[in-house]
């Protein structure tokens, strides 16, 4: 059948061509491609048009953008960073000290960990509306990732230690992918990983927080829901009622005012103070009651000054080192994820733009001189940066406004803290943990897409009934095994035409198109790779069979032409090559052809030196499907009217013999 449609190619007018692209040097190739994968954002565009020190004063403003809006700085702005700052710093006081206690620190340490790195943040960050703290899901993971080798009890010192060595190598960690533009591999936590990660975080967070609620002195060091749960109820007897009405009554203090706030600006100042509130509220109580003789447990004693150096504190040789590594890796991609998320949204509010390599090495910065200076792990954490946006901040400045606020509570007004209840501590953290849980995103995903749903519910249920680890690691897994299932198992649908329109789409989503009779199109939406090579080649076998028995059993015209999409397929390797060969040989023996349309200049590079083109044809590769039928359709016509008129003049010459 070739050879005859050959022959009637001569006779067909092609509308366009498609050129195989001129080559290109290797390295020029290499060079683009390397760009595109780690500059995409072109970061050396502003330097283009500078010369000497405006080059250098572009890449000072570049690494600490405050050179960049400082000059600009006004009055105005500085009135709204102050209020906003003193209004953030009310809330990370009380919650700088709560996650301190999650993590197994000294509290002063949340203190501390609220005045150094917000002020290199300050400097480096491109954010306007990110408020830096300590978090409570990075509390979590380190409490429970270095509690599993070193006891915070037994071994106050060492743990105090390997936090700091675990905030370096986090710091470390996120500063090397920024400077080496590795930002990407971040978005393999997925928004769906991400919602159900902090979600199960926050419940496993709120049950932890059982402990001080129910005044327990001893209790698990499980994350799980089944150990805690078996913790609190073996422990009936031990609870105490003094507590209990503490910490029910602040808590239900802290989720009325979080209700409140959400109906107009009056109520959202007294929702940002609440925090702040209760700590002064249950310090009260406890020193005019002297509840902490009847079991209600305070913060104590903290040291007043500013942070100590902890340079010689970092544990830099084995074996402990190893547990800082993991942990301050693990740590440091989730605290980077959860600060580059929620510096994005704001940023979309306020309609401007973050560089997410730039807050990379601004968040890596912060940590490691956090590190130095007795600070543990710190990111953007969403509540306080809801915060900070409400109150109206303009730039960074009001993360400085913060730090100052905090210096002074080190100097001179830490010895107010003596009297703190833990119970109001554990209050505060649950109604922040409240709103990382989110119902609305995961009823959204199961709506939207059920893949992305089922990866919500693993990264949860991983939390919550195994450990911060396993719930993180299985949610990663579950969305690399859907990325390598749509590259292994790519889509490939039939295609037919819109009537009185050169448009072909897909039949199964527009019941209107119409089937071409003779002719199969067929369209592949991913690259052709060694991982799904072999699946295209059967699945193009799979579709030519259906559709020659669903011709058969219509009566209708059997198959001659087989036309791949090929507008989606971006790529092509040596597998990918050798699988076109093998189906171009396989519908040579079915007496059936190959035919391309709209393939891209990558796959015509490969197929040219390949020696694949010469294989199929040049005659055979079209711009559109359109004009792949348009010409398959002509040679079909042509050969049934030559073969009409073939047998009306056999039979006439055969009467005029006669």
């Amino acid at each position: 059948m070739g050879n005859t449609d050959a022959a009637y190619m001569a006779g067909v007018e092609v509308a366009h061509r498609v050129p195989v692209p001129t080559p290109r040097p290797f390295l020029d190739i290499f060079c683009s491609n390397l760009k595109e994968t780690f500059f995409p954002d072109d970061p050396f565009r502003q330097f283009k048009q500078e010369k000497g020190g405006r080059r250098a004063i572009r890449a000072l403003q570049y690494f600490f953008p405050i050179f960049e809006w400082a000059p600009n700085y006004t009055f105005n702005f500085f009135r709204a960073d102050l209020v906003a700052g003193i209004t953030i710093a009310s809330l990370a006081i009380p919650q700088g000290i709560s996650y301190a206690k999650l993590a197994n620190l000294p509290p002063i340490l949340g203190l501390y960990s609220s005045f150094v790195p917000p002020l290199v943040y300050a400097m480096m960050g491109s954010s306007k509306d990110l408020a830096v703290g300590t978090v409570a899901v990075a509390s979590l993971l380190l409490a429970s990732m270095l509690g599993k080798t070193v006891s915070a009890k037994e071994e106050p010192a060492l743990y105090l230690h390997l936090a700091f060595t675990a905030t370096f190598f986090a710091g470390v960690l996120q500063a090397s992918l920024g400077l080496l533009r590795l930002g990407f591999i971040v978005d393999f936590l997925s928004h769906s990983t991400i919602v159900g990660f902090m979600g199960g975080a926050a419940t496993v967070v709120c049950l932890q927080q059982l402990k001080g609620i129910l005044g327990l002195e001893h209790f698990t060091t499980n994350t799980d829901l089944v150990s805690v749960l078996e913790s609190v109820f073996s422990q009936v007897h031990q609870w105490r009622w003094e507590s209990v009405v503490l910490g029910c009554g602040f808590l239900s203090f802290l989720l009325t005012t979080r209700i409140l706030s959400k109906r107009g600006s009056l109520f959202f100042w007294l929702s940002a103070a609440a925090p702040l509130t209760s700590v002064i509220l249950g310090s009260l109580v406890v020193y005019l009651s002297h509840a902490e003789t009847h079991g209600v447990d305070v913060i104590g004693h903290l040291t007043k000054g500013l942070n100590p150096p902890s340079l010689t504190k970092l544990t830099l040789s084995p074996p402990h080192m190893l547990v800082a590594l993991k942990t301050g890796m693990v740590t440091g991609i989730i605290a980077l994820a959860e600060g580059i998320a929620v510096g994005r949204s704001f940023a979309m509010f306020k309609n401007y733009h973050i560089d997410g390599n730039k807050e990379m090495i601004a968040f890596g910065a912060m940590n490691v001189a956090g590190s130095l200076t007795s600070c543990y792990l710190t990111t953007g954490p969403f509540s306080r940066s809801a915060v900070n946006y409400n109150a109206g901040c303009k730039t960074a400045v009001s993360n400085v406004v913060m730090a100052l606020a905090v210096m002074i509570t080190l100097l001179f007004l830490t010895p107010l803290f003596h009297y703190t209840p833990l119970v109001v501590l554990s209050s505060i953290i649950i109604s922040a943990m409240l709103g990382l849980i989110d119902y609305e995103a995961a009823f959204h995903l199961w709506k939207v897409d059920k893949i992305d749903f089922c990866v919500c519910i693993g990264a949860y249920l991983g939390v919550v009934f195994g450990s911060v680890e396993i719930g993180l690691v299985t949610a990663v897994m579950v969305s690399i095994l859907r990325v390598l299932l749509f590259i292994a198992r790519p889509r490939m649908t039939m295609l037919g035409n819109i009537p009185n329109s050169m448009a072909y789409r897909r039949m199964d989503q527009y019941p209107g198109a119409q089937s071409i009779p003779g002719v199969l199109v067929l369209g592949i939406d991913a690259p052709i790779y060694f991982a799904n090579a072999n699946y295209l080649r059967e699945r193009i076998s799979r579709w030519i069979n259906e559709e020659e028995d669903r011709l058969r059993v219509n009566g209708k015209t059997s198959l001659h032409y087989v036309i791949l999409d090929m507008g989606a397929v971006s790529s092509i390797d040596t597998s990918g090559i050798s699988m076109m060969k093998e189906t171009k040989k396989a519908l040579e023996r079915r007496e059936l052809q190959l035919v391309l349309a709209n393939p891209g200049s990558e796959v015509m590079k490969k197929l040219d030196s390949s020696k694949v083109l010469e294989t199929i044809g040049h005659d055979w590769i079209f711009l559109t499907v359109g004009e792949a039928v348009g010409a398959c359709k002509f040679i079909l016509h042509t050969v049934k009217t030559s073969g009409n008129l073939m047998e009306n003049g056999g039979v006439m010459g055969l009467d005029s013999h006669v």
